[in-house]
């Protein structure tokens, strides 16, 4: 069954196993620790700091690490599911402009949110993990096959795939903004469903972007 993965959904999951691989060594964590999201420090960033805060390349790279194995096995087997159909649609390269779009959306919506926290007081905390590229994948998923029935893992109920991206999306807004769930980068999944709705739009030529396209052949879906 792997082969018949594309190859960069493949690509995907490789990587994001052996960096979670590489995490477990003795040391990892700490030696990976200028790749996690970190939120911005009291000046913005500094690229030659060696503390613990923000850098650019984190928009990309917290997105490979993950922590704990439940947290990577269920975010690869929902990229496995939903990623494939969409490369297999889109082609290599605009996927894969696609997930990496919606990882560094959210992790710019989760660096809104840190600083947020940090100025009300709060713990500033690392972010990681693929899952906001991985809801803007089930969004895209469920906006190009929008009556394709999946079934959940738990509790295990068929539904139209816009439907559950509409519940996950419902179910993300009320956790982040209540807080029942803490630990858990909520508003970042959000981020990363509202970079690929937006970058969607922009491809279609829809509001808020209505670009005139050149004549040719147009990318409907």
């Amino acid at each position: 069954m792997f082969p018949r993965i594309p190859p960069v959904t493949q690509a995907l999951i490789i990587a994001n196993v052996v960096m979670f691989l590489l995490q477990q060594l003795p040391m990892g964590e700490a030696a990976l620790d200028p790749l996690q999201l970190w939120p911005l420090g009291p000046n913005g960033f500094d690229l030659f700091s060696a503390a613990n805060e923000f850098k650019p390349w984190q928009l990309l790279t917290y997105g490979f690490m993950h922590g704990s194995w439940t947290h990577l096995l269920f975010n690869m087997l929902a990229l496995y599911m939903f990623g494939a159909p969409l490369e297999y649609t889109w082609g290599n390269r605009r996927f894969l402009t696609y997930f990496l779009v919606c990882v560094a959306g959210a992790g710019v919506l989760q660096l809104i949110v840190g600083w947020w926290t940090v100025s009300q007081g709060g713990v500033p905390y690392p972010t990681v993990g693929a899952s906001g590229g991985v809801f803007g994948v089930l969004l895209a998923y469920g906006m190009l096959f929008p009556n394709q029935r999946v079934m959940l893992l738990f509790p295990p109920i068929p539904m139209k795939a816009r439907t559950l991206v509409i519940v996950y999306g419902a179910i993300e807004l009320m956790l982040g903004f209540t807080g029942w769930q803490p630990g858990v980068a909520h508003f970042a999944h959000l981020g990363g469903m509202l970079f690929g709705w937006l970058l969607i739009r922009y491809w279609r030529g829809q509001p808020p972007f209505n670009k005139r396209r050149p004549p040719g052949p147009r990318i409907v879906r």
